[in-house]
């Protein structure tokens, strides 16, 4: 990776490709600066501000894992374009809401551009060898997720500066609607700028697009197990809707039915994916053969690192402002260390993985770091002098992006042809860590104490994901290989631990 700062080549391509990554980014978290500005504007409640962060995340749960199957159908080029160009739409719904309805249905439509991670994923991981995967999906993942404290950074600025366009009011409309404008602009520049591969290598796609495929009849019925949570959140996030009377409770048990269809749905077209396998039709020899069991460890684990994440970005500031009484620019300027850490700890998460003999080793160490640093969180209290939060701030994000990059530099190497569809499905469980943890965070007392139970909480499912991934998680073979080695030998998995 000595090229990283050129321009050319695959380089230019990882360049593309995570300053595409940022832009979603970037409209993903566009709210979050202005959040006490359209409270106070639009007469929001404080359930109503903690539902529309709620909705932020919940379709890209089901979106990352139809992208997935786009993905692997169409390429990253076309899919990454057209979802940067989609951006807009949303945005510019968002900017010209009125009232809490119509900002949550495009709240809702906007939550689908968080599934743009699960592209580049793919198009990085065409263009790089295993050797270096770790090392460029982590400077992919962390430049990229580096968007939400850009968005925190320069969003602000930017509505104030326009404030004379708003009758001298903060102009968080323009500043939101902005970020779509600029993505689709990108949109157009990526397309014509990147290829899906090297010259001379053929993109893999899958037999079936609509379903994940596996190799044995086993993992079938554990993919139909690991769906059950993909779509039972949004059951969760229903439930939610109802209880801040944005709907009537017949309209949620509606919204159920139909989330029992969409899984019957998915069920489906998996076993239409894999009917020739279920039937005795077809058997994989063991060469060609995958573990499901692999993709469903990476899954937990970014639960914990991601989902945490997601779910601590949100309630960061406002954490330090009850728990340690630093007034509203101290405190995000401190929760601005969390996102900060992106720039390399995710990167640095990648590279350890790299350099070190065992992928696997380097996610189990990072995650127990960052459960351990969740329960030290919680443990602080506003007796502690700000120096020290600051650096308990730094340590425990770290471990929780450098975890995010470990996983992902095992993501590409499980089975090439299926790339788009498991990173799609290990990124959704990200967001449903998140909407899990800020569905029980909106349960808790709204008090340092609350806040401080809910550190308690991420830390012990950091722990106890770390002990699943030590027991069951396996290491591929081939993970170091300084070659991008044929399908056959790059995705076997050994039988060791």
């Amino acid at each position: 990776m000595a090229g990283i700062w050129s321009f050319s080549g695959r380089y230019r391509i990882l360049h593309l490709t995570w300053l595409a990554f940022f832009l979603t980014f970037v409209v993903w978290f566009n709210f979050a600066p202005f959040a006490p500005t359209v409270k106070a504007e639009l007469g929001l409640s404080e359930a109503q501000l903690r539902t529309i962060a709620l909705c932020n995340v919940a379709l890209t749960v089901p979106a990352r894992i139809i992208v997935g199957m786009i993905l692997d159908r169409f390429g990253p080029r076309i899919t990454y374009s057209c979802l940067l160009v989609y951006a807009a739409i949303p945005c510019l719904a968002f900017a010209f809401a009125q009232n809490f309805s119509q900002l949550v249905y495009s709240r809702l439509a906007l939550s689908i551009v968080g599934c743009g991670f699960v592209i580049g994923i793919r198009m990085v991981a065409e263009w790089f060898p295993p050797k270096e995967i770790g090392l460029a999906e982590g400077i992919y993942g962390g430049w990229g997720n580096f968007g939400s404290a850009g968005a925190a950074f320069t969003l602000p600025s930017i509505a104030a500066a326009t404030a004379f366009l708003a009758g001298g009011q903060i102009n968080w409309r323009l500043a939101i609607a902005s970020t779509g404008i600029i993505a689709a602009i990108f949109g157009i520049i990526y397309f014509f700028n990147v290829q899906d591969t090297p010259p001379g290598k053929v993109y893999e796609r899958p037999a079936s697009s609509a379903g994940m495929e596996v190799t044995t009849k086993k993992d079938f019925w554990f993919l139909l197990l690991m769906n059950v949570p993909l779509v039972g959140i949004l059951g969760v996030l229903a439930w939610r809707l109802n209880q801040v009377k944005f709907f009537n409770a017949t309209t949620m048990y509606v919204i159920w039915f139909l989330l029992l269809c969409l899984y019957l749905f998915q069920s489906y077209n998996i076993w239409q994916a894999n009917k020739q396998l279920m039937q005795g039709e077809k058997r994989y020899p063991p060469e060609d053969r995958y573990q499901f069991s692999q993709v469903a460890s990476l899954e937990l684990a970014y639960v914990a690192c991601f989902g945490s994440e997601l779910a601590v970005v949100s309630m960061l500031p406002t954490f330090f402002q009850r728990g340690f009484g630093l007034n509203a620019t101290i405190a995000g300027a401190v929760a601005g260390i969390y996102a900060f850490m992106n720039l390399f700890a995710r990167p640095g998460g990648g590279l350890i993985s790299d350099k070190v003999n065992s992928r696997k080793w380097t996610l189990v160490v990072t995650l127990a770091g960052m459960g351990i640093g969740y329960l030290i969180f919680s443990s602080l209290g506003g007796n502690v002098p700000l120096p020290v939060v600051a650096v308990m701030t730094a340590l425990a994000s770290f471990f929780v992006m450098a975890a995010e990059g470990a996983t992902y530099a095992i993501v590409p190497l499980i089975k090439r042809r299926v790339t788009g569809q498991i990173a799609g499905n290990v990124g959704a469980y990200g967001n449903v860590g998140a909407v899990a943890f800020l569905s029980i965070y909106s349960l808790l007392p709204n008090d340092p104490t609350g806040d401080r139970i809910f550190f308690q909480m991420l830390g012990v499912v950091g722990l106890i994901v770390t002990s699943l991934c030590a027991f069951f998680l396996k290491e591929p073979t081939g993970s170091h290989s300084t070659e991008d080695v044929p399908e056959a030998i790059a995705t076997k998995v050994s039988v060791t631990k």
